[in-house]
Formats: C-alpha cells, structure tokens, sequence
C-alpha cells in the first residue's frame, strides 16, 4: 500500500472510529491547508486520486566526512537537521546552531546516542556577535574548519506592500545578512587551514517564483549572487562555495506557511499529495534527508572543479515553470 493509501485509510479509519473528524471536516482541513500552500483544492478532490510513490530512504553507506570539522547554520529542523545526521553518520566533527535550544539539545544528544560527534550551540545569525563566538567556539573544540552549511533560512508570505519593515529586515538579516556573516567569520579559519568547501541554501524561487514571496525571492536569489562573486574571490586559496537550490521540501517551515501547523499528519499529508501532483512533475515534494544528502555530496571531496555552480534538487518544479 502507498503512503497516500496508508494516509487515506488512516483517515477514514479514525473517522469511523471517532466523531471528532468526520470526512467533511478532513475534507475541508485539507483544502484549507492547501489553498495556504496556493492551490485552493475543491472539496471532495482528495477522494479517489492516484497514488504517490514514496521518497527513497536515505541510507549513509559512505564516511567522506572522517576527521572532518563541520559547522552548519538553522539545524535544529527540517534540512539543517538531516544534514547533521548525515555529516555525523559519515565520520563528521559537527557544531550546528540554531535558535530553539529544546530542539538543538535534543538533536546533540540523539547523534552521541548513535556515536556521532555533534555540539549545539545556540545563535541568531541575525546577530553578528553570535555567529562570531558560534564560529570560534566550534573551532576551539575541533581545532579547525573544513566544511561549512549555510542554511538557515525563514519566510513569510503576503503582498509586497502588506510587509512591515521589520518583517523586511527580519527575513533579509536572516537569510542573506547571515549568511554573509557565517562566510565573514568562516572563511579565515578556512584560510589557515589550507581550504575548504561552503555550501549555501538559496531555494528554487530563486529561480522561479510566484506571488507572496518577493521578500524571501529576493534574499535568495541574492545568494546566488553572494555566492558566485564569493567563489571567485577564493578560487586560487582552494576554497569552494556551491549554491544549493531545493525545491519544495516537506518541513516544518513548509507546513507552517501552508497554515497547517496543528493539522493532523493525515491530513497534512493528504494536503501535501494533492498540491504537489500539480505543481511538481515528479508528484511529490521532497524530503529534507533527500536534500540533506545532496548538500552532503556538494560538500564533499567528490567534485573538486565544482565552484560558484547553483545545484538544483527540485523534482522538476523549474523546469517546468522555464
């Protein structure tokens, strides 16, 4: 059975079981999520689609990270989370920041549980101070800096005049500012080290967007701006910076900007399928440990000529927009 028929009949299992959902009341959750993600679903569309092969399972099989020092940017969730995982199931010395300290605490200790060397340490890349001490400290710890990921990111959608400016400011301190500031701060321990390899979150809308997003659009179409002069600047010091660009990935971030944050799984599932069977050829949205393994791979040794490039996971979302 596929996961959408695994969803379905969880849903019309717990429908028939207790009246606090009923298929109206699933129906309607599951459009109004997804007209928050900009599809805006007719009722009872949901019932009888076709269903959605599931995404591959990740699966580290190699260690290309052993003995290497790796700092990572908004991973207490989604893909800065299943980089973490990943880098520290590979052999990678990880120090990871975030601004949820629960969430980072929680992720430190389940990577030790399964013998992987990780620290949090709390910081807003907002906040030049912070990233400054988050850098020097994850490098007083591990003694160097070889690989960094840059991907904290956030967003929030509404007409271009509806933004305040603090929720300008908010969203390009965040995306853009911080990642100068991880770079600033980066880079000359990179230096001393004899090189390194940076990879940067930007996002599809950087390539093609849609209404809502011209604050989040311009921030990381800019990182790939940021990020092909900064190549340049380090080509000949054996340092490489690579733009990674996901299309829509299943994450917490997605689920709260499509407003269904408190909706059940089922039914954010459901929403989900739907809104990718029109907007994405392959019919699904991505999983954060699908693009957690190909930061991991951008990071890696296995592309030295690869630099100032943008690398796009998106499951066909602009290719067909181009």
């Amino acid at each position: 059975m596929s996961s959408y028929e695994d969803a379905k009949s969880a849903i019309t299992t717990q429908s028939a079981t207790k009246s606090s959902i009923t298929r109206r009341r699933v129906i309607g959750a599951t459009a109004a999520g997804a007209a928050g993600l900009g599809v805006g679903l007719a009722a009872g569309a949901l019932i009888g689609s076709s269903a959605v092969a599931p995404a591959p399972v990740y699966i580290p099989a190699r260690r290309r990270f052993d003995g290497k020092v790796v700092l990572i940017t908004g991973a207490t969730s989604g893909i800065g989370r299943a980089a973490a995982i990943q880098f520290a199931a590979e052999g990678g010395k990880v120090a990871f920041c975030g601004r949820r300290e629960a969430l980072g605490r929680t992720l430190e200790s389940e990577i030790r549980a399964a013998r992987g060397e990780a620290i949090y340490i709390r910081a807003d890349v907002r906040i030049e101070k912070d990233v400054r001490e988050f850098v020097e400290r994850a490098v007083a710890r591990y003694g160097r800096l070889d690989v960094a990921f840059n991907n904290a990111g956030i967003t929030l959608e509404k007409a271009l005049h509806e933004y305040t400016l603090a929720e300008w400011d908010d969203i390009v301190n965040t995306n853009l500012r911080g990642v100068f500031l991880s770079m600033k701060y980066q880079i000359p321990h990179m230096l001393a080290g004899g090189g390194g390899n940076i990879v940067v979150t930007s996002s599809s809308n950087a390539i093609a967007t849609t209404a809502g997003r011209c604050a989040y659009t311009a921030t990381k179409r800019a990182l790939v701006g940021l990020v092909q002069s900064a190549a340049l600047d380090y080509v000949a010091r054996n340092i490489r910076i690579n733009t990674l660009i996901p299309g829509t990935t299943d994450t917490a971030l997605v689920r709260r900007v499509a407003g269904m944050e408190n909706a059940p799984d089922t039914v954010w599932q459901l929403a989900a399928a739907e809104w990718a069977k029109s907007h994405i050829p392959l019919h699904r949205m991505a999983t954060a440990q699908e693009v957690a393994a190909f930061a991991l791979m951008l990071a890696s040794d296995e592309h030295p000529f690869m630099t100032g490039a943008q690398m796009v996971i998106d499951g066909g979302k602009t290719a067909q927009a181009g």
